[in-house]
């Protein structure tokens, strides 16, 4: 347990130190962009166990998605994402996750997700993610996030998990 918060705590002192660049050009709304990254759930807490990703299995997630920006502040944005689950017997795709959300520009770069969970295996739930911009480019971003699934459904017991993700924007 002192591992997992040392993690946590370590991710989030790491994206309070990021900088990114300021923005010069001004930005015109509605505003369209999309974004591809790669989630890896660290570790997921329940009632009656505590299982942590690259013990017994590795699972990665791939989220494709698309921001609808209202305003500098406001947003709609909608995901999916395909995870891969791989032990020493198979790997395959294991689920597919549908996520639609609100967006909302914080201060310091930061952005936070509001997510609705549609799980192909059944589950369902909602998922809080901090987001931010790490490196910014005329024609893309760089950007790391922290979500935090809680999922309920198809007869198992309430979870929350820890993942790491990041990704490209453009």
């Amino acid at each position: 347990m002192k591992k997992i918060k040392s993690i946590v705590f370590l991710g989030l002192l790491y994206f309070v130190s990021l900088n990114t660049q300021a923005q010069t050009n001004t930005e015109t709304y509605p505003k369209i962009n999309g974004y591809v990254g790669i989630i890896h759930p660290l570790v997921t807490f329940s009632n009656s166990a505590t299982t942590f990703n690259f013990k017994e299995y590795y699972t990665v997630g791939m989220p494709i998605g698309l921001n609808l920006w209202k305003n500098e502040k406001i947003g709609f944005s909608f995901e999916i994402v395909p995870t891969i689950k791989s032990d020493s017997e198979i790997s395959k795709v294991n689920n597919i996750l549908i996520h639609p959300g609100v967006l909302v520009r914080l201060k310091k770069g930061y952005t936070f997700a509001g997510r609705l969970a549609f799980e192909t295996s059944g589950r369902y739930g909602f998922t809080p993610i901090i987001a931010k911009v790490i490196k910014k480019y005329k024609d893309h971003n760089y950007y790391v996030s922290m979500p935090v699934p809680v999922r309920f459904g198809n007869n198992h017991e309430a979870t929350i998990t820890v993942v790491f993700q990041i990704g490209i924007g453009f």
